[in-house]
């Protein structure tokens, strides 16, 4: 038969265990709810390293991107001068040879729009 002792003894045992098994379960779980918080934190800083890169290359890429439309204004700029300056010199020197070849594109140019215009209506 069991003694009142040994059952407030092993009564006793037991609370302690239990108690034990509290504390290192609360250990556990404030030392996972750290490691949890160191986690995060370190997500949050390399989150916004990443979008400060990011940020960083896309502005890169947006003056690029505006250097690249300057350089080919510059050219088409460069290039419609010379063919005015060509258009010019040409004009000066073949006087007859610009009105009739000015002509000849312009009766081009009417004889599209009067075909264009007669296909429009006769669409209908």
């Amino acid at each position: 038969m069991i003694k009142s002792d040994d059952l407030s003894t092993l009564a006793h045992d037991a609370a302690q265990t239990a108690e034990r098994a509290a504390h290192s379960a609360r250990n556990g779980i404030g030392q996972g709810l750290h490691e949890m918080s160191n986690g995060l934190e370190h997500a949050r800083s390399e989150t916004g390293q990443a979008l400060r890169q990011l940020a960083s290359d896309s502005d890169a890429l947006l003056h690029r991107g505006i250097d690249k439309v300057r350089g080919g204004a510059d050219q088409l700029r460069e290039k419609s001068l010379h063919a005015k300056d060509a258009a010019t010199t040409y004009i000066q020197h073949e006087p007859m040879k610009s009105i009739l070849m000015a002509a000849a594109v312009g009766a081009g140019l009417m004889a599209l729009v009067a075909l264009f215009s007669r296909n429009h209506h006769s669409g209908r």
